[in-house]
């Protein structure tokens, strides 16, 4: 695939993309949208003092996501479309295709064009969403509009509008390309002017005010748009605008429901408690793999069900119960105070002992089972394994899930999002990136272009 054909491809499409109106109104409906937000989020009756985004805020930080989430979704769908769709139907594909060009290699090429379009776009509207938050929710006539807020953003937007407009009326240069092309650096830059004042005017360090975990978690859910990117980018290979829009809706909402819709009748089984402290009996080894080996679990709360001395302990880090770190086994039938280690003993993980919140287990058996982990803090507790749909559960697995995408639980509870499952997001994007893209380049490569 010739590197250089995919950059012209993509410096062109991406050209073609910020020219489109639909692209800068979109991110402009945004920014009206975000201010609305700023307005109508009042009285959530959120408690939390403690998190990044606190009280009334959370709310309008949730409804600013789903904002970004949104917009990009059909700004996918519209410059997806613009640039490929109505290219075949106009023929002027057939011109690059006879160049020649191969058919990957345009696919390829468009979208990348497309995606850096998005990107810019969504770093836009990530910058609107943080002017508002740094703004706030006016919860009470008592609170102040944040000055710096109100004059950087419409300097920023005078300034965009602006040089668009005598651009244009000089120049003859594309409004919606120049105002496009201007709307990130101008508001970037008002953005880092809100930054190193206060509400009072008070110069202050340019990170006191900085949102990390909101600009990670909107981060993440920028990965989320440029999968319904290459989705936009695959389907209009072969549908028109309209279907294209209608397929990449219907996916943004039924991965969004997954877990409901799907998820939840992929697997049967039922937490009982969540594990608030572990101690491991054995200090020298901890491994929990050996029969023997004793651990003293302490719940965070009554459970669910009554949990017998010699029934079934098992745990997972998943509250749906989906990957427990025990494997299934048969229930033990005998004395668990007895010989448990004989070798007619199944293998099996049981209670020993209840005492309030606090449960013994012990590792038992003639052979060990094969126990993935010992028990961790913030773990999953059942007492029977997980029962599996596999018709569900393959439809799940397939759907792209976008609850993976949304980050606002753990900034909302004030939790620390791990670098590993950032990581672990990004490549689950990447691959359904690719997944769609391959689909796309079949599609397009029996497609009557001509």
């Amino acid at each position: 695939m010739p590197f250089a054909q995919v950059i012209a491809i993509a410096r062109t499409t991406f050209v073609e993309a910020i020219r489109q109106p639909i692209y800068f109104f979109l991110i402009a409906l945004c920014g009206v949208i975000q201010i609305f937000n700023t307005w109508g989020t009042n009285f959530s009756m959120a408690y939390s003092t403690s998190a990044e985004v606190s009280a009334d805020d959370q709310l309008l930080l949730d409804i600013g996501m789903g904002t970004i989430f949104g917009c990009g979704v059909l700004l996918a769908a519209f410059i997806a479309t613009a640039t490929i769709s109505r290219e075949i139907e106009n023929k002027t594909a057939l011109t690059v295709i006879s160049k020649p060009v191969g058919r990957a290699t345009v696919v390829i090429g468009k979208y990348i064009g497309v995606t850096v379009a998005i990107m810019m776009a969504t770093a836009v509207m990530l910058l609107f969403l943080l002017l508002s938050l740094r703004h706030g929710v006016l919860t009470t006539a008592a609170d102040d509009p944040d000055q710096p807020v109100i004059l950087f953003s419409f300097v920023a937007a005078l300034l965009t509008l602006g040089l668009a407009a005598w651009c244009n009326y000089f120049y003859g240069w594309s409004f919606t390309q120049v105002a496009s092309t201007l709307v990130l650096p101008t508001f970037l830059l008002a953005y880092l002017g809100v930054l190193l004042f206060s509400k009072e005017w008070r110069p202050q360090p340019l990170g006191t005010d900085f949102m990390p975990a909101v600009t990670l978690a909107c981060g993440v859910l920028a990965m989320a748009i440029l999968v319904l990117t290459a989705v936009a980018v695959a389907v209009s290979t072969r549908l028109g605008q309209v279907m294209t829009i209608v397929v990449c809706a219907g996916l943004f909402l039924f991965g969004l429901l997954a877990n409901h819709l799907v998820g939840r009748g992929a697997m049967d089984n039922k937490v009982i408690a969540y594990i608030q402290s572990v101690e491991s009996v054995d200090l020298a080894d901890q491994s929990f793999s050996r029969p023997g080996q004793r651990y003293t679990v302490v719940l965070d709360g009554p459970p669910n069900e009554d949990i017998l001395p010699g029934g079934s302990f098992y745990y997972g880090e998943n509250p749906n119960g989906f990957r427990l770190a025990v494997p299934p086994f048969a229930p033990f039938e005998g004395d668990p105070e007895g010989d448990v280690l004989g070798r007619d003993v199944e293998p099996a993980v049981i209670v020993t002992g209840v005492d309030g919140l606090t449960v013994h287990i012990r590792h038992i058996g003639g052979r060990p089972l094969n126990i993935r982990r010992p028990p961790m803090v913030n773990d999953a507790v059942f007492l029977r394994p997980t029962e599996y749909n596999p018709v569900l559960l393959t439809a799940w697995v397939l759907t792209p899930n976008m609850q993976f995408f949304w980050l606002m639980d753990a900034i909302a509870q004030n939790r620390a999002i791990p670098a590993g499952h950032v990581a672990m997001v990004m490549l689950y994007a990447v691959l359904l990136i690719i997944a769609f893209l391959a689909l796309g380049v079949a599609f397009f490569q029996r497609r009557d272009v001509g």
